[in-house]
């Protein structure tokens, strides 16, 4: 599963949107960036920190929201076929037609397919999961001159298989990971404007999501099926150009039905685990704009949880334009997050390790707070934009996975002593030619928790980390080429344990590495052809399953990576897009 951590923490702290509503949320957190194909965006806005209070409580790194088609666009139709030569196929297609002058409708469709496994490695487990895809959204819109309205319902099947399933092996009990996924999504949006030149309106937003997933990890089994259901009412307006006011109720509610055995034995015990939490709030934001120079935005929400009792959220973003081009950036806000630690932690299964969760779990929470400064001069007649960044994350409460303690248990429970998070980021970009771009940028993360014996860094989270990108468009774009260069610090591994031969099970530290990207395509009037390859470098992690080849065994554990599995990766594909056909 590939994952976003936002200020050196995991994705879970991270609160996703999909057309400005909370998704992805509990079980389907560890696969969500998976559910959503490339070429059904059309956007995405990332915010770090303390994020608006409009969309709830639970940002406490940041928000990414991701902006799909939308059906009121210029009538088109799109396709995009992909091939790797790893026998990974996929296809995406998209149109959408106007229904007279205010109706509009849209379906986008995706599947993909992985023919092959493989197993570069030769440790016996396939390199990465085999995986069959298909998802369909429908989509409406009604835009009126005082009404507006959108609706949407998406569906998603998905099978992952992995483990010993790589060819060339054969095994009289093979062990095999397979994640079935069944999930609906739906949502609708309402709002009334009654006053157009001041952006005042009334809006109501209601979504809900169920989600269906069963796991097999070897013997043990997790299934988890979660409904969610969310709404939302706000009013906004602007009183002149100083000031704005946003303002809303919320409701969110969550049901787990869960059933786990979490042992390979033959005879294990199984226990079913519900929980259900209905979470009610309201916020106020106000904004203040000085000729776009200063722009303050403080607001405050209070919720009740249905299991945690009160929280109250509140978040200040302020930016000043000192002088033209340098700006300042200034955030601080609290957030909350309500633990699912089977649904977020349940990939720990693959491994021999005991589960172990502790009862009597406390909500999470944690205070943010950032600055940043922007700017930009010329130099040699180009433009060169620079920027740095540092947040401060800190817990008064988290859910804490410890592999350090005892090295054949997972221990999942409640913070008992300090945890914090500094990340501090620069980057550069600069216009070498009017049509070559370079950038550069390097990050320091300093992530570090009490794991019962004192602070110690979070394993498997690279300390340093820097990025080089070069973008060339000539030819009036007919060309594009980009090429990317990821560079990975150190990072530390779980405490390890000593073997029988007095060696250790793993070192107690990974190594920098870094990742080359590169794609090269043509652009013709509709259509594009594209061709690129990922970890181009080659680099991959020589041991990612410790014991692999005994995984019925007391030492197996295949939850350890931190670096790529499959060596260099080479794909094609094809675009098409023609607009305006009605």
């Amino acid at each position: 599963a590939r994952q976003i951590k936002l200020l050196g923490l995991s994705g879970s702290y991270v609160q996703m949107l999909t057309e400005n509503i909370p998704n992805f949320r509990g079980a389907a957190g560890p696969f969500g960036l998976g559910y959503i194909a490339g070429p059904w965006m059309q956007s995405i806005q990332v915010s770090k920190g303390a994020s608006s209070v409009k969309n709830g409580y639970e940002s406490i790194t940041g928000q990414i929201n991701i902006e799909m088609k939308k059906p009121q666009l210029d009538p088109s139709l799109s396709a995009n076929l992909y091939a790797d030569h790893k026998g990974k196929l996929e296809g995406n297609f998209d149109g959408n037609i106007h229904l007279g002058e205010k109706w509009s409708t849209g379906i986008l469709i995706h599947g993909e397919n992985s023919f092959t496994t493989h197993d570069e490695n030769d440790d016996g487990f396939a390199d990465s999961p085999r995986l069959r895809q298909f998802a369909g959204m429908n989509r409406w819109a009604y835009l009126g001159t005082s009404y507006v309205f959108q609706a949407a319902v998406k569906y998603l099947d998905e099978r992952r298989k992995s483990g010993q399933i790589a060819h060339g092996h054969h095994y009289t009990d093979p062990y095999i990971i397979d994640i079935s996924t069944r999930r609906v999504e739906a949502f609708t949006k309402n709002a009334y404007i009654f006053d157009r030149d001041n952006d005042g309106n009334v809006a109501m937003i209601a979504s809900m999501s169920f989600h269906d997933q069963n796991a097999e990890y070897g013997r043990k089994l997790y299934d988890v099926i979660q409904l969610e259901a969310y709404v939302s009412a706000m009013f906004e307006r602007k009183w002149n150009d100083l000031h704005a006011l946003s303002t809303g109720l919320s409701m969110v509610y969550d049901n787990y039905r869960q059933h786990l055995r979490a042992s390979n034995a033959p005879d294990a015990v199984t226990a079913d685990i519900d929980s259900h939490e209905m979470t009610t709030g309201a916020y106020g934001q106000y904004t203040l704009n000085i000729d776009n120079s200063l722009i303050a935005m403080a607001g405050i929400r209070g919720d009740y949880s249905s299991r945690y009792g009160w929280m109250f959220t509140p978040r200040l973003h302020v930016r000043y334009n000192i002088m033209d081009p340098l700006s300042l950036q200034l955030s601080a806000g609290r957030g909350y997050r309500s633990p699912q630690p089977l649904a977020e932690y349940h990939y720990m299964l693959a491994s021999s390790r005991s589960l172990i969760i502790e009862n009597n779990l406390r909500q999470e929470s944690a205070w943010n707070f950032g600055a940043g400064v922007t700017s930009s001069l010329r130099l040699f007649g180009r433009s060169l934009s620079l920027s740095g960044e540092y947040y401060y994350t800190r817990f008064t409460d988290q859910l804490l996975l410890d592999l350090d303690t005892d090295p054949h248990a997972a221990i999942i429970g409640n913070l008992g002593g300090r945890s914090y998070s500094h990340t501090f980021q620069i980057e550069a970009s600069y216009n070498i030619l009017s049509d070559l771009n370079f950038s550069a940028a390097y990050r320091l993360t300093d992530v570090q928790a009490n794991y019962g014996d004192g602070m110690r860094q979070k394993p498997l989270t690279s300390r340093n980390k820097g990025l080089l990108t070069l973008g060339y468009t000539p030819n009036m774009g007919l060309w594009q080429l980009d090429i990317t260069c990821a560079l990975n610090g150190k990072g530390r591994n779980p405490e390890p344990y000593t073997t029988a031969d007095g060696s250790l099970s793993w070192d107690k530290y990974y190594h920098p590495y870094a990742q080359l990207n590169a794609q090269l395509t043509r652009n013709f009037r509709h259509w594009s052809i594209y061709i690129g390859g990922e970890n181009l470098t080659g680099y991959r992690q020589k041991r990612p399953i410790i014991d692999a080849a005994n995984p019925w065994g007391p030492n197996f554990d295949a939850t350890m990576v931190h670096a790529p599995i499959h060596g260099a990766m080479v794909y094609a594909g094809f675009r098409y897009n023609f607009t305006k056909f009605l």
